[in-house]
């Protein structure tokens, strides 16, 4: 069976979290990974990431670098640019995620390369961009959660300000640099002629702004930190407690909001002018949601998972394990298995993207 990316070798000096997961997915659909780390020290800092981590090798690192090949070169030598420069001949991109002033110190943009082959790619990912004030500082997931706006809109209003237990910034920003680098190579092999790209942690997080940004650049709307990870205006789109845990409703629909009132046997509410439109509801948002609580609270979350599944989106609010052992995801193939000298089975989640009936390794 041929995967999508087979024949495409990509040279990945990658470290941490975000490089390595753009790599990772691309090697789940084919593509020939060789990382490349520096020897000194020892390597990527990932394999001393905690907990479980020993002799060099962590699951930190294993959960970020499935199906790479893997060589140290120290590039401060003339010896080991060489190496790499014979390896750029045979390649079809050259990928790094260190800070943005680095590719061109390390002798890794495509100016610097394209004399060796001019169809190569060299994409960058960096936690501030090649470019502007910021373009020699260290950026890591939760700088940039904290410096594009999304700790003031994540926890409790009367809390501090919270991150996202995942690292959302790193993985959103390896997957923008894996498109600018296919969209860099489909390029490439038109013109016959590689590039550049420039991708950065800030500029993901930026982007995913989206239409906050939109609404507070055109309007100076404040988006805001809610109660129970309430949506900024959709009422109700929230957490409820339930008797024996907690459950989200997402009422994106006006007809979502009628089904819901009728089945929590609320029916008159979706009928009281108070609450009759999304706006309405927003404006009377402290009204209605104490009286959805107190229904709420009456059951279990498999209780109201019976009664409003099919007919609301809803979503039991899972623990991690509870996530991976979930029927659907199960399904999809999310949660794989392979083979490891130090670690044995070694259980790992799956690549997102299935295209048809290839399944990736």
């Amino acid at each position: 069976m041929t995967l999508p990316l087979e024949g495409l070798r990509i040279l990945a000096l990658t470290q941490l979290g975000a490089g390595p997961y753009a790599m990772t997915i691309l090697a789940d659909l084919g593509a020939e990974i060789i990382k490349i780390e520096d020897p000194a020290g020892d390597g990527d800092e990932a394999r001393n990431v905690p907990p479980h981590a020993e002799g060099g090798d962590s699951l930190y690192f294993q959960s970020l670098n499935r199906n790479a090949r893997s060589l140290t070169l120290n590039l401060r030598t003339d010896e080991a640019r060489e190496i790499l420069r014979r390896l750029v001949r045979v390649s079809d991109a050259v990928y790094a995620n260190a800070r943005g002033d680095q590719p061109r110190k390390l002798g890794l943009t495509y100016a610097q390369l394209r004399d060796v082959n001019p169809r190569i790619v060299c994409c960058s990912l960096s936690g501030f961009g090649t470019t502007g004030p910021l373009r020699a500082d260290p950026g890591y997931d939760y700088l940039l959660q904290a410096m594009a706006g999304f700790m003031s809109l994540t926890g409790e209003p009367d809390a501090p300000p919270a991150k996202s237990g995942v690292s959302v910034v790193d993985f959103s920003g390896g997957l923008m640099s894996a498109v600018g680098l296919l969209v860099g190579l489909l390029r490439a092999r038109e013109t016959g002629e590689g590039c550049d790209v420039d991708v950065s942690l800030l500029d993901t997080a930026i982007s995913y702004l989206n239409y906050l940004a939109v609404w507070t650049l055109n309007r100076g709307f404040a988006p805001r930190r809610l109660s129970d990870s309430a949506h900024q205006t959709l009422v109700p789109s929230q957490s409820f407690p339930t008797r024996d845990g907690h459950v989200v409703i997402m009422c994106m629909k006006e007809k979502f909001w009628h089904r819901l009132a009728e089945r929590l046997g609320l029916g008159h509410l979706a009928r009281d002018p108070r609450f009759r439109t999304f706006a309405d509801r927003l404006a009377h948002r402290d009204t209605l949601i104490p009286l959805l609580k107190e229904v709420f609270r009456t059951r279990t979350n498999d209780e109201w998972l019976a009664i409003l599944r099919g007919h609301v989106p809803i979503a039991p609010v899972y623990s991690v394990a509870e996530a991976l052992g979930a029927e659907q995801v199960l399904a999809r193939d999310m949660v794989i298995s392979s083979e490891h000298p130090r670690f044995g089975t070694l259980r790992q989640v799956g690549c997102p993207i299935k295209i048809d009936d290839l399944t990736p390794r």
